[in-house]
């Protein structure tokens, strides 16, 4: 067993004071960094970062990223919904660690949308019904997976077709 252990840090956003959700650090008891090239390979991660390790991917509608020593989730509903998808990837972590002589770590990120692309399905108004100050941001946000065709209100049906997909050629 790689990860025998965590400490739960629970916060709201100091970005966003508004937001409904809150945040979520697990402090690992191990350095799990052997072991992401692996998640990587198992989960899909779209960033992965060499130095210093870390993976990035969209799970549960959330953006998690695993580094060597912590683990970080974003909008969550509530403390319980933290511990049961830290407790999730502690599993999956120490699965893939002791299948990795199975598996072919990946040590690259996956394809990521082209903020350019998504823009060009936008209405381009800079409305903020989507709770964001400009189409560009949101471009920005759907590129990294945290927005998508539904969160923006004025968008016609076709474009929220075409969006989707669009964003479905990408590891969400």
């Amino acid at each position: 067993m790689l990860l025998k252990g965590y400490t739960k840090e629970i916060f709201k956003s100091k970005c966003h004071p508004q937001a409904q959700g809150i945040h979520c650090y697990a402090h690992l008891t191990d350095d799990v960094s052997r072991a992401l090239p692996y998640i990587n390979a198992t989960l899909g991660g779209f960033t992965f970062t060499k130095n210093p390790v870390s993976v990035t991917f969209k799970m549960y509608g959330k953006l998690i990223t695993i580094h060597s020593k912590k683990i970080a989730i974003n909008a969550l509903k509530d403390e319980s919904e933290a511990e049961k998808i830290i407790s999730w990837l502690q599993r999956e972590i120490n699965h893939a660690w002791s299948k990795r002589d199975k598996i072919t770590p990946c040590y690259e990120s996956a394809a990521q949308p082209k903020i350019i692309e998504i823009l060009k399905f936008l209405p381009k108004s800079n409305c903020k019904q989507c709770n964001e100050p400009t189409c560009m941001v949101f471009s920005v946000l759907a590129a990294k997976g945290v927005k998508d065709q539904n969160d923006c209100p004025p968008m016609d049906e076709e474009n929220k077709t075409k969006l989707g997909k669009y964003l479905s050629l990408f590891h969400f």
